[in-house]
Protein backbone atom coordinates (compact mmCIF):
# COMPACT_ATOMS: atom_id res chain seq x y z
CA UNK A 1 0.00 0.00 0.00
CA UNK A 2 2.01 2.85 -0.73
CA UNK A 3 0.57 6.19 -1.36
CA UNK A 4 1.85 8.72 -4.28
CA UNK A 5 2.10 12.25 -3.59
CA UNK A 6 2.72 15.21 -5.89
CA UNK A 7 5.79 17.24 -5.21
CA UNK A 8 6.74 20.50 -6.82
CA UNK A 9 4.37 22.37 -9.94
CA UNK A 10 1.08 22.33 -8.35
CA UNK A 11 -1.17 25.12 -7.27
CA UNK A 12 -0.67 23.95 -3.73
CA UNK A 13 3.05 24.12 -3.59
CA UNK A 14 3.49 28.24 -4.17
CA UNK A 15 0.50 28.61 -1.05
CA UNK A 16 3.54 29.99 0.97
CA UNK A 17 4.50 33.57 1.84
CA UNK A 18 6.96 33.72 -0.90
CA UNK A 19 5.37 31.62 -3.22
CA UNK A 20 4.14 34.81 -5.32
CA UNK A 21 0.26 33.52 -5.43
CA UNK A 22 -2.76 36.49 -4.70
CA UNK A 23 -2.54 38.26 -1.26
CA UNK A 24 -5.62 39.53 0.40
CA UNK A 25 -5.59 42.85 2.03
CA UNK A 26 -5.15 42.51 5.77
CA UNK A 27 -8.42 44.00 7.68
CA UNK A 28 -6.62 43.87 10.80
CA UNK A 29 -5.82 47.55 12.59
CA UNK A 30 -2.36 47.73 14.79
CA UNK A 31 -3.37 49.33 17.65
CA UNK A 32 0.10 48.99 19.57
CA UNK A 33 1.42 52.65 18.51
CA UNK A 34 -1.89 54.22 19.22
CA UNK A 35 -1.76 52.60 22.88
CA UNK A 36 1.68 53.65 23.48
CA UNK A 37 0.91 57.25 22.00
CA UNK A 38 -2.11 57.62 24.53
CA UNK A 39 0.18 56.19 27.45
CA UNK A 40 2.57 58.62 26.72
CA UNK A 41 -0.13 61.57 26.78
CA UNK A 42 -1.75 60.17 30.19
CA UNK A 43 2.42 60.73 31.58
CA UNK A 44 2.54 63.94 30.34
CA UNK A 45 -0.86 65.03 31.22
CA UNK A 46 -0.67 63.72 34.88
CA UNK A 47 2.41 65.23 35.28
CA UNK A 48 1.10 68.88 33.99
CA UNK A 49 -2.00 69.12 35.68
CA UNK A 50 -0.87 69.94 39.30
CA UNK A 51 1.21 72.93 38.02
CA UNK A 52 -1.65 74.44 36.20
CA UNK A 53 -3.30 75.48 39.49
CA UNK A 54 -2.90 78.89 39.66
CA UNK A 55 -3.53 81.80 42.47
CA UNK A 56 -2.42 81.46 46.10
CA UNK A 57 -2.66 78.44 47.68
CA UNK A 58 -5.87 77.96 49.93
CA UNK A 59 -8.05 76.25 51.05
CA UNK A 60 -11.05 76.54 50.16
CA UNK A 61 -14.66 76.07 51.86
CA UNK A 62 -16.83 73.54 49.87
CA UNK A 63 -20.44 74.26 48.66
CA UNK A 64 -22.59 73.15 45.95
CA UNK A 65 -22.84 75.13 42.96
CA UNK A 66 -22.30 75.06 39.05
CA UNK A 67 -18.61 74.92 37.68
CA UNK A 68 -17.60 77.96 36.26
CA UNK A 69 -17.74 78.64 31.93
CA UNK A 70 -14.08 79.47 31.08
CA UNK A 71 -13.63 82.77 29.81
CA UNK A 72 -11.90 84.12 27.17
CA UNK A 73 -9.48 86.57 29.37
CA UNK A 74 -8.47 85.35 32.20
CA UNK A 75 -10.14 86.93 34.76
CA UNK A 76 -9.00 89.26 38.00
CA UNK A 77 -8.01 87.33 41.01
CA UNK A 78 -8.74 88.60 44.65
CA UNK A 79 -7.65 86.23 47.63
CA UNK A 80 -7.37 86.02 50.85
CA UNK A 81 -5.21 84.12 52.67
CA UNK A 82 -5.26 82.15 56.59
CA UNK A 83 -3.70 85.18 57.71
CA UNK A 84 -5.89 88.45 56.09
CA UNK A 85 -3.06 88.97 53.53
CA UNK A 86 -5.04 90.12 49.80
CA UNK A 87 -3.57 88.87 47.06
CA UNK A 88 -3.57 90.28 43.52
CA UNK A 89 -3.04 87.80 41.41
CA UNK A 90 -0.09 85.99 43.18
CA UNK A 91 1.12 89.40 44.00
CA UNK A 92 0.59 90.12 47.76
CA UNK A 93 -1.11 93.95 48.26
CA UNK A 94 0.83 95.99 50.88
CA UNK A 95 -2.21 97.72 51.78
CA UNK A 96 -2.04 99.35 55.15
CA UNK A 97 -6.07 100.13 54.89
CA UNK A 98 -8.82 98.15 52.61
CA UNK A 99 -9.35 101.55 50.87
CA UNK A 100 -5.40 101.04 49.40
CA UNK A 101 -7.40 98.03 47.90
CA UNK A 102 -9.40 100.57 46.15
CA UNK A 103 -6.69 102.34 44.68
CA UNK A 104 -4.70 99.33 43.52
CA UNK A 105 -8.02 97.62 41.53
CA UNK A 106 -8.65 101.24 39.98
CA UNK A 107 -5.04 101.08 38.63
CA UNK A 108 -5.52 97.75 37.46
CA UNK A 109 -8.66 98.08 35.71
CA UNK A 110 -6.76 100.85 33.70
CA UNK A 111 -4.60 98.34 32.05
CA UNK A 112 -7.04 95.39 31.67
CA UNK A 113 -9.49 97.09 29.85
CA UNK A 114 -11.94 98.38 32.00
CA UNK A 115 -14.16 97.67 35.07
CA UNK A 116 -16.78 95.16 33.14
CA UNK A 117 -13.73 92.63 33.72
CA UNK A 118 -14.38 89.59 35.70
CA UNK A 119 -12.84 88.94 39.08
CA UNK A 120 -12.70 85.95 40.87
CA UNK A 121 -12.89 85.77 44.89
CA UNK A 122 -11.02 83.42 46.37
CA UNK A 123 -10.72 83.17 50.53
CA UNK A 124 -9.35 80.68 53.24
CA UNK A 125 -12.47 79.02 55.16
CA UNK A 126 -10.54 80.25 57.98
CA UNK A 127 -11.16 83.96 57.21
CA UNK A 128 -13.69 85.28 59.29
CA UNK A 129 -16.43 86.13 57.17
CA UNK A 130 -16.92 89.95 57.79
CA UNK A 131 -13.08 90.23 57.16
CA UNK A 132 -14.00 88.71 53.75
CA UNK A 133 -16.95 91.16 52.91
CA UNK A 134 -14.89 93.91 53.70
CA UNK A 135 -12.66 92.52 50.81
CA UNK A 136 -15.89 92.09 48.32
CA UNK A 137 -17.31 95.76 49.50
CA UNK A 138 -13.88 97.12 48.66
CA UNK A 139 -13.91 95.24 45.04
CA UNK A 140 -17.31 96.32 44.30
CA UNK A 141 -16.20 100.09 45.46
CA UNK A 142 -13.52 99.73 42.78
CA UNK A 143 -15.88 99.62 40.22
CA UNK A 144 -15.80 96.10 39.52
CA UNK A 145 -19.43 94.38 39.50
CA UNK A 146 -19.38 91.03 37.93
CA UNK A 147 -17.85 88.98 41.19
CA UNK A 148 -17.58 85.23 41.15
CA UNK A 149 -16.94 83.59 44.61
CA UNK A 150 -14.95 80.57 44.13
CA UNK A 151 -14.97 77.19 46.39
CA UNK A 152 -14.85 73.68 46.42
CA UNK A 153 -17.25 71.30 45.16
CA UNK A 154 -19.59 69.52 48.26
CA UNK A 155 -18.16 66.15 49.18
CA UNK A 156 -21.08 63.62 49.73
CA UNK A 157 -22.20 63.19 53.11
CA UNK A 158 -20.61 66.46 54.35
Amino acid sequence: MAMMMKSGGGRAGRRGRGGGGRHAPMSEINVTPMVDVMLVLLIIFMVAAPLLITGVPLELPRAKGVALQAAKDEPLQVSVDENGRIFLGQEAIEATTLDDLVAKLAAVAKTRGGLEAQVRFRAHRGVPYGVALRVLGRVKDAGYHKIQLLSLPEKDGS
